[in-house]
């Protein structure tokens, strides 16, 4: 069993920001696996397999890889960002962790990239200059309530908070109801900003307060042009 996996994040978006390590990466593998708009920004190898499946098949696409690894293959998954935030690594392991056991003697490795909270962060400054941290709205592999406690612990802690997966359409609502938690703990002129497709040439910000910040972020930044699958980030920032 000669193959190999790789676990690789493409950055924000621009090509400039996907690191060298994940170019190399890719360029050697025989099998790129993905959501398929990830895929999408990977230059196309005559020698490449690519095998796309649905944002919310994650565990299906780590078994996939793997399974394809022990076959002797070359396999590259593809995230977005950073693969360990928010993205494929946790899967791949996962997956490892209650698979077929010679998954365990495969070659993983997983190169770090940049995440969209550190894109968004460029865009404007230095928001987390001091001490921050990162929790996902999405309440697909958490309840709502493990979200409420994270959001009021890190708001009382007073760190400034990057929220990824703000919202979509099945969860048009939270970021609404994040907001409201986080009013009650934190004073209204807190600053909050609203990054899109960031680190990238459409990259879209607005600087709003807690007081003001509208739960619909679509409404508050033009139409972007980019990919509709791409993540918000909206970091909130201490006052």
């Amino acid at each position: 069993m000669n193959g190999s996996l790789v676990v690789v994040g493409t950055g924000p978006g621009k090509a400039a920001l996907m690191t060298g390590a994940t170019q190399t990466a890719l360029a050697r593998a025989t099998d790129l696996v993905g959501y398929g708009p990830y895929l999408d920004r990977v230059p196309r190898r005559r020698h490449q397999r690519l095998h796309a499946s649905d944002n919310r098949a994650e565990l299906e696409r780590a078994r996939l890889a793997l399974s394809l690894a022990t076959e002797g293959r070359h396999v590259v998954v593809v995230s977005g960002g950073d693969p360990g935030v928010f993205a494929m690594a946790s899967a791949v392991f996962e997956a490892v962790e209650a698979g077929d056991p010679a998954w365990r003697e495969l070659d993983i490795r997983v190169e770090p990239g940049v995440t969209a909270m550190l894109a968004a962060a460029a865009e404007v400054g230095a928001p987390l200059g001091g001490d921050f941290c990162a929790i996902s709205l999405s309440d697909n592999l958490k309840a709502w309530s493990t979200i409420e406690r994270r959001l009021t612990l890190a708001a009382e802690a007073d760190f400034v908070i990057a929220l990824y997966n703000p919202a979509s359409k099945a969860r048009p609502h939270q970021l609404g109801q994040a907001f409201e938690l986080l009013k009650k703990i934190k004073a209204a002129a807190t600053p909050v900003l609203f990054v899109r497709a960031a680190g990238t040439a459409d990259a879209e910000a607005v600087t709003t307060t807690l007081g003001t910040a509208r739960h619909e972020p679509a409404t508050s930044l033009p139409p972007r042009r980019s990919s509709r699958h791409d993540r918000r980030v909206c970091p909130a920032v201490r006052s």
